[in-house]
Formats: structure tokens, sequence, C-alpha cells
């Protein structure tokens, strides 16, 4: 485990919504190897929202946009001495393959999904507090109490149909995060902020903090600039913006 703790704010919708579903994607993870039913309602959960993140918009174009986007600009750093060759390569062949994957899906992402008649039930009761109790879906309390095995099955086969996607956005997410080095910066009573060059514009701030401060961020911003506040919590009370001078690390995610 990192001795930082990692706080991140996307400068653009695209990169916001790659966020969201790696942090769904992990969240589905936790709790889909457990064998007692909470674990696979909160699974289930998460799946859900997956499926509705890939409903609002046509995000399979969006991520074959920017797959291509990053091969094209790492086909340029060829031409460039001291590149570690063997390791452009290999990451030029992973988004290649993501390109081959993503492209093969059968029509828009988690199609098969939402025309799923029992999933797509849950999805209109979830919306319900408390819609979720066996009498509203006798169905999924059905399915709840079926061996272990045959949950942990079909669930994956639902996610399986999703695995081009997220290993495209992983790939993504992996290639924008490590697209720059850190800095050491100082934020003076507690505030930071800094004008980005337009001419590489920055897709994602990364501040971290030491894993045991009593200090969180919270981060504003736009492709232009961006600011960060340190707050502390006193009491049960609002955080506040603390008033001691705080180092940090600080990185820029151009890629």
């Amino acid at each position: 485990m990192s001795d930082l703790i990692h706080f991140e704010h996307p400068l653009n919708e695209r990169i916001r919504t790659f966020l969201r579903l790696e942090h769904l994607f992990l969240h589905v993870d936790h709790f889909r190897p457990l064998a007692d039913t909470w674990s696979n309602r909160a699974a289930i959960d998460g799946l859900l929202s997956i499926i509705t993140v890939f409903g609002r918009s046509d995000l399979k174009t969006e991520i074959l946009k920017e797959l291509e986007r990053h091969t094209t600009s790492l086909e340029r750093v060829r031409q460039q001495p001291g590149v570690d060759m063997q390791a452009l390569g290999q990451v030029l062949d992973d988004l290649e393959q993501a390109i081959h994957q993503v492209y093969r899906m059968d029509g828009q992402i988690a199609r098969k999904l939402r025309n799923n008649e029992f999933l797509t039930t849950i999805l209109q009761r979830s919306s319900i507090p408390g819609g979720g109790c066996n009498f509203d879906l006798p169905q999924y309390h059905f399915w709840l109490n079926q061996p272990h095995e045959v949950r942990q099955n079909q669930m994956s086969e639902w996610m399986y149909e999703l695995h081009p996607v997220r290993e495209a956005v992983v790939l993504l997410l992996n290639l924008v995060r490590g697209s720059n080095l850190p800095t050491q910066e100082r934020a003076l009573q507690g505030f930071f902020q800094k004008t980005l060059d337009s001419s590489s514009p920055a897709q994602l701030i990364r501040v971290g903090l030491p894993r045991n401060s009593a200090i969180f961020t919270e981060i504003s911003g736009n492709k232009h600039r961006f600011s960060i506040r340190f707050l502390e919590v006193l009491g049960t009370g609002k955080p506040v913006q603390t008033t001691s001078d705080i180092d940090f690390q600080l990185t820029a995610c151009i890629f």
C-alpha cells in the first residue's frame, strides 16, 4: 500500500465518466466473490449503476476515440531519442488489442444487459426506497437464495459482456495517471492554485498526502486553472480550511 492517499479531480467529462466506471467496477469486484445475500445485492447494485452509466451516452465511440488518440500520440514518440522502445511497443500493442476488442462489441455497450428483463425489473424498483424487498421482487429474492456457485456463474456471465470496455478504461486511466511526473508543492495557509499550460491540456489533477495526515482536499478547476483547498475536520462540525502550510505531491496528468 502506498504511503500516500491520492485525491483526484477530472478536468473533462470523459475522464469523469472513466473514473466513475473504475469506481463501480471495483465496487462489484469487492462484493461479487462474497457468499452472503447482502453482498450479492451490493454487487448487483454496482452492476446496475454501470449499466446506467453506459446508457447515458455513446461511450463506445468516446472510448474508441480516446484509444486512437493515445495511439497516434505514442506513435509520434517513436521518433524521439532515448525512448524505451520495448515498453512503448508493449503499450501500443495493448492499445491495439483494446481497440480491436471494443470494436468487436455488438452494438452499444451493455445492450444485452439493458435488455435483460430480470435486471431491468430490479433497476426500476431500485428507485423506490426499500424497493428491493422480497415482496416487490420475488424473482430477485429467489435468485439471492440460489447456491453461491449459481449466483457466481450468473454474475460472471453478466460481467463478461463488459470485460473489453473495462480493460480499455483501465488502460486509458493508467496512461493518464502515468503521463507526468509528480512535483512537490506547498499550499500556503491551506490554499493552492495554478494556471495550466493551454498548449498541453491537463485531463486529471492528482494530489498526494501522507496517509496519516489529518487533512483532506477539495479540488475545483477546469482546463485553464485549478485550485485546491486543504480542509480539516474539527469535531462534528463542517470541515474548515486549515491555516497551516501544507506540503503535498501534485501531478497534472496531461496525456
